[in-house]
């Protein structure tokens, strides 16, 4: 296997940068299941029928919280493979650690939300608005969930391990990963909450 040392360590061998470009791919999947399930939600937003509409059961407080807790931990990802490819293990780990923990806490913002959505008598069978928004959010709710778990995963990975061609390629994979759910949650945050607030 050749190796190229003027690269960082995650594209450093042909294999490696054929897994990034794979994922590339995997996430382009991932952009037309998202897309289609905005335009289902665009689509059916003002079919209420007799249920809520965005308005009567959005807030902005936990949208902000989630909001600052999902983009704050995109940061920390970034922070976590700055260090990895400077060789720092701890900061590594520990950035991953933050990362996992903002996640954790926007993941428990959404549940509490859905939690009051449904005590307002708003749920997946009360109108078809609410079950184009639950099936949108869940979903993406669902990819941190994964997300969670993954990199948990890694973390103990990194830390038995080190930094290797394969850990680093996993990281950095990781991190696609993780600011692509960022992304969609900016999509959410406006197309759904800052519109259904209106």
């Amino acid at each position: 296997m050749k190796l190229d040392n003027t690269l960082p360590l995650e594209y450093r061998s042909e294999e490696n940068s054929n897994r990034i470009f794979g994922f590339w791919l995997f996430l382009g999947a991932e952009i037309v299941l998202f897309s289609t399930l905005f335009a289902v939600y665009l689509t059916l937003w003002n079919r209420t029928g007799n249920g809520p509409s965005g308005h009567e059961i959005f807030e902005i407080g936990p949208v902000l919280i989630e909001t600052f807790l999902l983009l704050t931990s995109s940061f920390t990802i970034g922070l976590a493979i700055n260090s990895m490819r400077q060789g720092f293990k701890k900061a590594t780990l520990v950035f991953f650690l933050i990362t996992l923990l903002l996640g954790l806490g926007f993941l428990g913002v959404e549940i509490m939300e859905f939690v009051t959505y449904v005590h307002e008598g708003a749920t997946l069978q009360t109108s078809a608005f609410l079950s184009s928004l639950f099936v949108l959010l869940g979903t993406h709710g669902a990819h941190v969930t994964l997300g969670l778990l993954w990199g948990g995963g890694l973390m103990l990975q990194i830390k038995r391990e080190g930094f290797t061609l394969d850990t680093a390629n996993k990281s950095f994979i990781f991190s696609l990963y993780w600011h692509f759910l960022d992304v969609v949650w900016i999509f959410i945050f406006s197309f759904v909450y800052l519109k259904g607030l209106m």
